[in-house]
């Protein structure tokens, strides 16, 4: 389930990362779901949609912190 643009995004995602994050976290995502379509390749018993949102998350972590409930670029 590849997201098409942002606008496709949960709205977890949208209501809260800023614009240039949700882009990361789209690219993230696809990448990952390609990356993780065979179950040998995945932790544990994770679905591939799950390791897809932890691979974003984790992606958008790199480059964005949250800092009083909202995130924001790192220094």
């Amino acid at each position: 389930m590849p997201y098409q643009s942002i606008k496709e995004l949960p709205d977890s995602v949208k209501d809260n990362l800023p614009k240039q994050a949700q882009e990361i976290y789209k690219e993230a995502f696809n990448n990952a779901w390609d990356q993780y379509a065979d179950p040998e390749d995945r932790r544990g018993d994770a679905s591939r949609e799950e390791t897809a949102h932890r691979v974003a998350w984790s992606a958008v972590k790199q480059e964005y912190e949250k800092q009083n409930g909202r995130w924001t670029k790192k220094d």
